[in-house]
């Protein structure tokens, strides 16, 4: 069977157990954004960071590029697909000739010749002009999957690209192609399209996206973010779009418009174009953060507008996203453990939701300067202090409370204690100094009384005599100190400060002196000998609290006022007065009226001390 620990020791477990607490929140942190880094992110994360991605879209026109769309109308238009080669040609040398694009890339393979003046044009379009043809790349499933003829890339190491397992690639006609960019996806496991590989690597050979592509072809060359900066940022090998524009900021074309040649020709003149489709059974339908439902050739769109960001230098600069989480989770878990150990549960509670709200609104600017940092951790933390810190802070006040029940209920009145409770002291049994007023009791000729009494009416005799004594000094509010054997020390003044304590150790003065009234007139009646009480009062300042051992608890005042009056209930025997009361006692008494009765020479004292008795007293000397 175990022993309880002391009292003490228990109390030292409290900041062990919220240190604990708050590394663990901190961990929280730390590990989810280890996970995002590691391109596996936490529970939820993606679905919270797309919600700050979508409520940030930027609806302002993207004018450096315009969108051309092989819609349903221009099937209904212009016929059904697929187009001849003629045609398709035909509308690729209207953008770039009439129209003046500085740049087209097609988004839509041609794995099988068609007519062959079409497949003629076509290839001298991809040979000769600013033409960026399309293959795909495929990174899951289908390995070994070969259609078409593959061509384009360069020799390089893997690098940090992405690995493919197959391809879908242009029939041999078109093999000359300048320029080729690869319009393969990775999506995410819940099937929403984030990232892009913005270079492939596959047999030897590195590959880049259709949008590096379109850049190089037009001499516009981008240097690939590196790191976790803003446009496209890396991770896993993969690039996160940061899908800074909503779907309604592009500039998107009918294909029949372009075939016609109905659309101004400023609308396209110097500026980049992706030509691809929307029509239900053509195109790629994917998922996005703005969208559960878009085109893949609008996600090509947003790859190429951070990319021209980039170049620019509108990219959103660099911020250690993961250094600026863990430091909030730290400065958050410092902070709980020293509110929740001051303050109550619903204080704690409304404070840790702030936090969250607070890290929600720095993360709505940190997902645009950082892609690898996990929104979640300090939530994650914040959650976890809810769950953990609250309850364990409540539970460490139960046990403070009950300590400090046990402790004072033994030496104050229960006024003392609920009030002491109430004043939300985060440690009232620390020493403190403070001015008090003590009460030193004791009856006089004790050895006398019980000599020849046996044990047990000893026991007694003690027992009613101490009742006398301790009713009075806690109906009066006052600290009782210690038993003497057969006397008291009390003190008022501490653990609570007040006003009127040389009155109050005055008022239990009368009162026991009242008690002791009654309990010799009881003993006179069985005819025993009356007994003299000797009291000592004296004010001044001392130090007061917990002045025990680990293992025992100790509430005691000490300084020279409480030393005075012990030798004030000394010197009592010596003068014809039950209660002597010191000179700080009677500067400081305000209700009660005193009556001077003489000076001596207190033990340690180089000069006489003025002793004092209550008037209400004096006439009765001794008893």
């Amino acid at each position: 069977m175990g022993f309880p620990l002391p009292i003490r020791a228990k109390a030292s477990l409290a900041p062990l157990a919220r240190l604990l607490v708050a590394l663990a929140a901190v961990a929280l942190t730390a590990w989810a954004q280890w996970q995002a880094g590691s391109g596996t992110p936490p529970s939820g994360e993606e679905r919270l960071r797309d919600a700050l991605v979508r409520a940030q879209a930027d609806q302002t026109p993207e004018e450096r590029l315009v969108v051309i769309d092989v819609d349903e109308a221009s099937l209904r238009r212009i016929g059904p697909w697929p187009w001849p080669r003629d045609r398709l040609a035909h509308m690729l040398e209207n953008l770039i000739g009439p129209y003046g694009a500085s740049g087209v890339g097609l988004d839509i393979v041609l794995p099988e010749p068609a007519d062959a003046a079409g497949d003629q044009r076509l290839a001298l379009l991809a040979q000769f002009g600013p033409l960026v043809l399309p293959q795909s790349f495929v990174f899951d499933g289908n390995a070994g999957l070969q259609v078409g003829r593959l061509v384009g890339g360069r020799r390089a190491p893997l690098g940090d690209a992405v690995e493919a397992r197959g391809y879908v690639a242009n029939h041999a006609g078109l093999a000359k192609a300048a320029h080729i960019g690869n319009i393969g996806f990775i999506p995410d496991g819940d099937g929403m399209l984030r990232r892009l590989p913005m270079q492939t690597w596959y047999q030897g050979r590195r590959f880049p996206a259709l949008s590096l592509a379109l850049l190089e072809c037009c001499a516009k060359p981008v240097k690939a973010a590196s790191g976790p900066t803003g446009g496209l940022a890396s991770g896993d090998g993969l690039r996160r779009l940061p899908y800074s524009r909503a779907w309604e900021a592009y500039l998107v074309v009918p294909a029949a418009d372009i075939l016609e040649q109905t659309v101004p020709q400023e609308w396209l003149s110097g500026k980049l174009v992706l030509v691809g489709s929307s029509a239900l059974g053509l195109s790629d339908r994917v998922a996005t953060p703005l969208s559960p439902n878009t085109s893949g050739l609008l996600v090509h769109a947003a790859a190429l507008t951070a990319q021209l960001d980039a170049r620019e230098g509108l990219a959103p600069a660099p911020w250690p996203g993961r250094s600026i989480a863990i430091a909030y989770a730290i400065l958050l878990a410092a902070l709980s453990s020293y509110t929740l150990s001051r303050l109550s549960a619903w204080v704690n509670i409304a404070l840790l939701g702030g936090a969250a709200v607070a890290w929600l609104a720095l993360s709505w600017f940190m997902v645009r300067h950082d892609a690898l940092f996990a929104v979640t951790g300090p939530l994650f933390s914040c959650l976890f202090l809810l769950a953990a810190g609250v309850p364990l802070a409540w539970q460490l006040a139960q046990r403070h409370s009950r300590r400090l029940l046990g402790t004072l209920r033994q030496y104050v009145a229960d006024a003392v204690v609920d009030e002491l409770l109430r004043s939300n002291l985060s440690d009232p049994l620390a020493p403190i100094r403070c001015d008090v007023t003590t009460l030193i009791a004791d009856m006089q000729g004790y050895t006398t009384h019980v000599a020849s009494l046996p044990v047990e009416q000893a026991a007694q005799l003690t027992r009613e005599f101490l009742n006398c004594l301790t009713e009075p000094v806690l109906a009066c509010r006052g600290t009782l100190d210690k038993f003497t054997g057969d006397g008291l020390v009390a003190f008022w003044g501490a653990p609570l400060p007040v006003d009127d304590h040389a009155d109050q150790a005055l008022d239990a003065a009368l009162g026991i002196m009242a008690a002791m009234e009654q309990f010799n007139a009881a003993r006179a009646a069985r005819g025993a000998a009356p007994i003299r009480v000797r009291i000592g009062i004296e004010s001044g300042e001392a130090m007061a609290g917990d002045f025990g051992s680990t293992a025992r608890s100790i509430y005691t005042a000490v300084g020279d006022s409480v030393n005075v009056a012990s030798r004030l209930e000394t010197a009592a025997r010596d003068v014809p007065f039950n209660v002597v009361v010191g000179p700080g006692t009677a500067a400081k008494a305000r209700r009660h009226a005193l009556s001077q009765i003489g000076q001596t020479r207190l033990r340690g004292r180089d000069t006489d001390t003025t002793l004092y008795t209550l008037s209400a007293l004096a006439p009765k000397g001794n008893t």
